[in-house]
């Protein structure tokens, strides 16, 4: 079997243990840490371009965010290339970019290896939000299926290969399937979606779901791909009986699956992504500023919708330059403020991160300085 291992037994995601709810937030626009003016409220004017790349899951978001730093700091520009989480964190690493998306944390490796481009203190993860991955479909006069995490897997292994297949329709009492073939269709490349969404199957379906948690799919199934997360929706959109993974605020008007969770089926929502956050653990070893947790995705919490990832960002610690430094740091700080969080929520659909994440992520964004 080919995969690729990660050093971490299961997929981390960055974020406070403390501040896991997700809620609309009040308070000052765009505070610091300590309570001053940030450079993205406007505290000091601006100019420079940084460019970043990653996760094309955070396309619609990251749009929204970069238009709404423009606003605030005219002079500025920030760039963004949604190539998929690995291939960004790939060119954060090797100096390609000043900061990466990620839908999946670093491992234990690339932190280490973070150090070339960022100095002795290296890199840290900071939360842009959390959104459920749906496990959508296109099929005819069928708006949502309740499937078990066995189903899942075996359809996406290419086990199941027909609609009205009985381990389907058994979960489906009154819904009139069709025999029409499914058409798996998974990402083509490293993409932390994939990562989250195979940590799911691993954990809740370990007999089906023989393979290692990976971010690329496994070679040995035999399916349909497409680039980034709009090139697996489209190509569902367009094909009769297809399947996919996506982050739910790209799913458009497909089908969607709720999920067996305990004895109940759980449709994707923030709320029920949220549920599978606060159950989390921490991750031994992360360092302050870098709050990673581990995902229990084989809950039986009620109301826990568990195929989540967190979309956030990587930063340097220190930068080479008091400029790029002062110009990352605003950015960073605009996207946890409540205005970027608000944008973005219009744009992508995501939930905006709770006020006491908001202020744990200012905290770590604050420290963000120069090399030497």
């Amino acid at each position: 079997m080919h995969v690729k291992k990660l050093s971490f037994a299961k997929s981390a995601v960055v974020l406070s243990v403390a501040a896991l709810a997700l809620s609309a937030c009040g308070g000052s626009n765009n505070p610091t840490a300590d309570g001053g003016e940030s450079a993205a409220a406007g505290g000091g004017e601006l100019s420079g371009t940084i460019s970043g790349g990653g996760a094309s899951s955070q396309e619609a978001a990251m749009t929204a965010w970069v238009d709404g730093f423009r606003g605030v700091q005219a002079g500025a520009t920030v760039q963004y290339n949604p190539v998929g989480s690995g291939s960004g964190r790939e060119g954060f690493l090797a100096g390609q970019y000043v900061f990466a998306g990620s839908d999946a944390a670093m491992d234990a490796e690339e932190l280490e290896s973070s150090q070339d481009q960022c100095g002795p203190n290296g890199a840290f993860h900071i939360p842009g939000y959390i959104s459920p991955v749906a496990v959508a479909f296109n099929l005819e006069g069928v708006d949502t299926l309740n499937l078990d995490a066995e189903t899942i897997a075996a359809i996406f292994t290419g086990e199941i290969t027909t609609w009205d297949d009985e381990a389907i329709a058994s979960q489906n009492d009154g819904v009139e399937l069709p025999d029409t073939p499914i058409t798996v269709v998974h990402r083509a490349d490293s993409s932390g979606t994939t990562e989250n969404f195979t940590d799911y199957l691993a954990a809740a379906a370990p007999e089906n779901w023989t393979y290692d948690v990976v971010e690329d799919w496994p070679e040995e199934i035999v399916a349909e791909n497409a680039q980034g997360t709009q090139g697996v929706v489209g190509q569902v959109t367009a094909t009769d009986g297809a399947i996919t993974y996506s982050d739910a605020s790209a799913v458009g008007d497909l089908g969607t699956v709720a999920v067996k969770v305990g004895d109940e089926y759980v449709p994707y929502s923030a709320e029920a992504a949220s549920k599978a956050v606060e159950n989390a653990n921490p991750v031994e070893g992360a360092a302050e500023n870098d709050m990673a947790v581990e995902l229990d995705r084989d809950t039986d919490e009620a109301g826990t919708y568990p195929i989540v990832l967190v979309s956030y960002h990587i930063y340097c610690n220190d930068y080479a330059d008091q400029e790029t430094a002062d110009l990352v740091k605003a950015f960073a700080e605009y996207v946890v403020s409540e205005d970027g969080q608000s944008t973005a929520e219009g744009s992508a659909g995501n939930a905006p991160i709770s006020e006491s994440l908001r202020e744990r992520a200012l905290e770590s964004i604050s420290g963000i300085g120069v090399q030497g």
